[in-house]
C-alpha cells in the first residue's frame, strides 16, 4: 500500500504526461488548458488510493482509468461553466470565454469520449464491472446538473431533493472513483461496494463542506472569492437550511434578492445573507451535516475487514478533503 506521498507523486506524474497534442489544436488546445489549470486531483488520488488497498502493480492498467476520472470531472466543468455562464474558472478565464461557446462544446465532448477511451484501458477481467459503473455514473453526474438547473427556478427546495440532486452531481462521481480503483486492484465485491458507499458518503460531505466554505471560508485557503453563490443567487446547502428554519423567510428571500452589480453591492449582500445565516444558526448546522456524512463514510468500511492501517488512510484522506470546514 502507497503512502500519501507517493500517491501525490503518481497523481503529479500521470498529468504532467498527458499533452493532448492531437490536431486540429482548435478542438484540443481547450483539453490541454483544461488540464493545466489543476485542481486538487481528488478523484484519481482516491482511486489510486484504494487501489493500493489490493495491488501493488502500477501501470497504464490503472494510471489511464485513474486518469479518466479527472478528465469526465473536467468535461463537466467546461460544460457547466457554459451554462452558468462562469467567466472564471480557478482565476483564469473558463474555455468558453477564452475561445467560444461552440469550441467549449465540442472540445468538452471529446473529453468524455477520451474519458471512456482511457477507462477502457482497464484490466479486460475488470471491465464488465468497471465500465457499466462509469457509465451509470456518467449518466448520474448529467442528471445531476439536469436538477441543478431546474432548481434554480423553483423559490424552494426540501433538503430531500437538494441532497438527492448533490448525490447525483457531485457525490456519485466520488463514490465511482473509490469502488473503481478497488476493482482494478481485485477487490471483492463486497470490498467494493463499501467503498463505494465511503465514497458516496464522503461525496456529500465534501459539497456541504464546499457550500459553507464559500460563505465563511478563507479566500486564500479556498481559492474562489468568498460569497460567490450569494452574489450569483445560487442555490445552495445553507439557503436551503435557513429556509427550512427561518422564522422569517420574507427577510431572507429579500436579502438573496438583493442587487450585487457594483463591488459596494457584492459586499453589502454577502453580509446581509451571512448574518442570517448566523442568526439562525445554519453555519453550525452545516458543520454537523459535515460531520455527519463524514462518520457514514467512515462507518460504511468499518466492518469489511480492511484493518486498522487502511481504515486509518481513509479516515485522513477524508479529514483532508473536509476538514478545512470543522
Amino acid at each position: 500500500m502507497l503512502k500519501e506521498t507517493e500517491i501525490n507523486a503518481l497523481v503529479k506524474q500521470i498529468f504532467d504526461e498527458i499533452s493532448f497534442t492531437q490536431e486540429p489544436a482548435g478542438l484540443y488546445d481547450p483539453l490541454r488548458y483544461m488540464i493545466e489549470i489543476g485542481g486538487k486531483r481528488i478523484r484519481p488520488r482516491l482511486c489510486l488510493t484504494t487501489y493500493s488497498f489490493f495491488s501493488d502493480t502500477f501501470d497504464e492498467s490503472i494510471f489511464s482509468p485513474a486518469a479518466a476520472l479527472e478528465v469526465f470531472h473536467s468535461f463537466t466543468l467546461m460544460h457547466d461553466d457554459i451554462m452558468d455562464r462562469s467567466p472564471l474558472r480557478r482565476g483564469v478565464p473558463t474555455v468558453w470565454k477564452k475561445w467560444n461557446e461552440d469550441t467549449a462544446i465540442l472540445s468538452g465532448d471529446v473529453m468524455l469520449i477520451d474519458a471512456y477511451r482511457r477507462v477502457s484501458q482497464a484490466p479486460r477481467a475488470s471491465l464488465p464491472r468497471v465500465m457499466p459503473l462509469f457509465s451509470r455514473t456518467a449518466a448520474q453526474v448529467c442528471a445531476g446538473q439536469q436538477y441543478d438547473m431546474e432548481f434554480e427556478s423553483r423559490p424552494e427546495i426540501p433538503m430531500t431533493d437538494y441532497n438527492m440532486m448533490i448525490g447525483l452531481k457531485t457525490a456519485v462521481l466520488l463514490a465511482c472513483s473509490a469502488a473503481m480503483g478497488a476493482i482494478i486492484g481485485g477487490a471483492s465485491e463486497q470490498e467494493s461496494d463499501a467503498l463505494y458507499q465511503y465514497g458516496y458518503e464522503l461525496g456529500m460531505a465534501f459539497q456541504v463542506a464546499d457550500d459553507y466554505l464559500d460563505a465563511f471560508g478563507d479566500e486564500k485557503v479556498f481559492g474562489k472569492p468568498i460569497g460567490g453563490d450569494i452574489v450569483n443567487g445560487k442555490k445552495s446547502w445553507l439557503t436551503v437550511r435557513t429556509l427550512e428554519k427561518t422564522a422569517d423567510k420574507a427577510a431572507f428571500l429579500g436579502a438573496f434578492a438583493l442587487p450585487a452589480d457594483t463591488p459596494e453591492q457584492k459586499a453589502a449582500k454577502i453580509a446581509a445573507v451571512k448574518d442570517i445565516y448566523l442568526q439562525d444558526g445554519v453555519d453550525a448546522d452545516a458543520k454537523a451535516e459535515i460531520v455527519r456524512f463524514t462518520d457514514r463514510a467512515l462507518e460504511a468500511v468499518a466492518g469489511v475487514g480492511f484493518g486498522p492501517v487502511k481504515l486509518e488512510v481513509l479516515r485522513r484522506f477524508a479529514e483532508k478533503l473536509v476538514g478545512r470546514a470543522c
